[in-house]
């Protein structure tokens, strides 16, 4: 790998640290019945420590000029797709793999982290456990609490769909070209709700969200404020508080009486 050219505009940095590639892979237990889905495989570093599960493995990669490398990698139970995962349609792709368990596991560039969690979130894939390298910050962000400065929308839609870890500290020695900041390995375990109309919470949502140093009774002017502070002060709740207060739980309440 020491000839490959490093893209700027795939934000391409390779983890190299097998350590850190060994806990990595450790963070999911799938069986041989099972299938794993690797977002950019880049050197390949991480798919020869998720072969050894001997369960079936879907690589997505981006950058054509790694086959010569990541054709190594193939054989009957792993197979590399040469695509934008943004724009793959991934059950099309996997409909005829057999298997018990998803996992996905992804090393991708910081700049498209949220829109693949939201890929990977809308897809109906039904994944049993998704682990996700990714800006420090950002992992930070998607892992805080109500009445924190750092819980905003995006926090509070995840929170309806996944229970958000983080694992372990990465840091950006671990990389080659070595990145301007540090990692974390995330991972978000799918949470079973009862039905809510996420169309209805995700608008409410970004309503609620839209000026976050104002308070609900502004930003939501547009809805029943009556009905809507009822269900608050029924959760210990009111209109008085701003959206980063709010747990996603309270948030599902007011969408299903509303």
């Amino acid at each position: 790998m020491e000839q490959h050219i490093f893209k700027k505009k795939y934000g391409q940095n390779f983890l190299n640290d097998q350590n850190i590639l060994e806990k990595i892979s450790k963070s999911v237990t799938p069986t041989e019945k099972d299938l794993i889905i690797e977002i950019g495989p880049g050197s390949g570093n991480l798919t020869k420590w998720l072969q050894k599960y001997n369960c079936n493995i879907i690589c997505y990669e981006i950058d054509e000029s790694l086959k010569s490398t990541l054709s190594l990698l193939e054989n009957p139970k792993t197979k590399i797709i040469y695509k934008d995962i943004l724009s793959a349609n991934i059950k099309e792709d996997i409909k005829d793999i057999n298997y018990e368990n998803l996992y996905v596991i992804a090393n991708i560039p910081y700049y498209i982290t949220t829109p693949i969690i939201e890929k990977l979130t809308f897809s109906n894939l039904n994944p049993k456990a998704i682990i996700l390298m990714m800006q420090k910050e950002l992992g930070e962000r998607l892992t805080s609490k109500p009445h924190s400065r750092s819980y905003g929308y995006i926090t509070a839609l995840l929170n309806y769909f996944y229970d958000i870890k983080i694992l372990f500290n990465v840091s950006k020695k671990c990389f080659y070209p070595v990145p301007k900041v540090d990692s974390v390995v995330v991972r978000f375990n799918p949470i079973e709700r009862p039905k809510t109309n996420i169309d209805k919470l995700n608008k409410f949502l970004k309503d609620s969200f839209q000026f976050k140093r104002k308070n609900l009774r502004n930003n939501l002017k547009n809805y029943d404020l009556n009905k809507v502070d009822i269900i608050l002060k029924k959760n210990g709740y009111s209109l008085a508080n701003r959206a980063e207060d709010i747990p996603i739980e309270v948030y599902i309440d007011i969408i299903d009486n509303l």
